[in-house]
């Protein structure tokens, strides 16, 4: 089968990545073209366009980028002609994602999507074009199952969340050799995640590591995003006691105290790997005031949301200052909040419905492909 793969962002590229290699071994004649990252290009195929030219975060910047997102979209409906696959299969990004699909729909092509928009977030009106134009939809938070059958009356996969498997699949890091080999001492490491575009990052780092001088115990080490350059960072490890690997977000992690980290995917990561963390956030005024107005939800990270109660502390917009992340950050690195944390940790991954996304999800759209051919 030949498919074509649509991942806008660094999360949809490890998913989409794990993905591809699932399906090479339920379908071996599998062949992919697709828009993604370097996960993707590992596992093989024709990359179009790489996600750091599509992450466009929050209203204002959408539409101060509406020519280069809407030159995109026509550039990958003729791509998508000229490959002519026999599925597409769209990773999250929803944004984007949802009008190729309307497309693809009308031209003939099988629509699947992995990653469900969070339309229980916010846009709900969203589930009239995904009933409209997904043929299968393939959901890995819990909850959504629920949202999409029985408040909207349509058929999902619920198929695990595929973070389970990319972490648990991990071999252990040794931690001298990791820390000799990038330059770190022998202090216990604080992992700082300022996210994945520039427009994050720059807003996020210079707070996270306002605190640094004040826990002189620890070395806070930033991870690096694989679609940043390291120059982009050079001013920010400038303070005493940070420093910078690049591209090993989950070997941070591995050994990590603690950690600081941007609203995302990211903080459920943390979870996963059993580290206590801050959640922080702050965007551009115009977009946070819009999006405060639209999405209708408790919380912000995903551990919160998937256990439906505060587990970690969510610093965001204004309150994400110096003295409440030096608080917040003092909370978890030992004691009672610490403990509690790791016991909700281990409830949450229960909750996340076991191992084997990606193997679950290549099998179902391979089974359906096959008995529709």
């Amino acid at each position: 089968m030949k498919y074509y793969i649509i991942a806008g962002e660094a999360s949809g590229d490890l998913h989409a990545a794990n993905l591809m290699k699932a399906l090479k071994k339920t379908d071996p004649e599998a062949s992919f073209r697709f828009w993604g990252g370097d996960l993707m290009e590992q596992e093989g195929g024709e990359p179009v366009k790489h996600y750091r030219d599509l992450a466009f975060m929050g209203f204002a910047e959408v539409i101060m980028n509406l020519k280069t997102i809407l030159s995109n979209i026509s550039f990958c409906k003729e791509d998508i002609k000229t490959y002519d696959p026999d599925a597409i299969i769209f990773v999250d990004y929803p944004g984007f994602n949802l009008r190729i699909a309307k497309w693809a729909r009308k031209e003939g092509y099988k629509t699947h999507f992995y990653v469900s928009p969070q339309i229980w977030a916010w846009k709900e009106n969203r589930i009239k074009d995904i009933k409209r134009d997904i043929d299968e939809l393939y959901v890995i938070l819990p909850f959504e199952k629920e949202f999409y059958e029985q408040k909207h009356d349509y058929k999902v996969h619920f198929v695990g969340h595929p973070l389970i498997d990319a972490i648990a699949h991990r071999p252990p890091v040794d931690i001298e050799k990791f820390k000799k080999e990038n330059g770190l001492d022998e202090r216990p490491v604080i992992a700082v995640l300022p996210g994945s575009r520039k427009q994050e990052i720059e807003k996020m780092l210079q707070i996270m590591v306002s605190i640094t001088e004040d826990f002189k115990e620890y070395q806070f080490v930033i991870a690096g995003a694989p679609s940043q350059e390291r120059e982009f960072y050079s001013g920010f490890i400038k303070k005493k006691n940070v420093n910078l690997v690049m591209n090993k977000t989950y070997d941070i992690l591995g050994i990590s105290t603690a950690a600081l980290v941007t609203s995302g995917t990211a903080t459920l990561e943390t979870a996963l790997f059993k580290v206590p963390e801050v959640v922080c956030y702050k965007g551009n005024f115009i977009s946070y005031q819009i999006a405060k107005r639209v999405i209708n939800l408790d919380y912000i990270s995903l551990v919160n949301l998937i256990m439906d109660r505060e587990v970690v502390k969510e610093l965001i917009q204004s309150d994400f200052n110096k003295k409440n992340l030096k608080k917040e950050l003092s909370k978890i690195l030992q004691g009672e909040a610490r403990e509690k944390m790791f016991a909700d940790y281990y409830e949450l991954e229960k909750k996340l419905g076991g191992a084997g996304a990606s193997e679950k999800t290549a099998q179902l759209i391979y089974s359906k492909l096959t008995s529709e051919k």
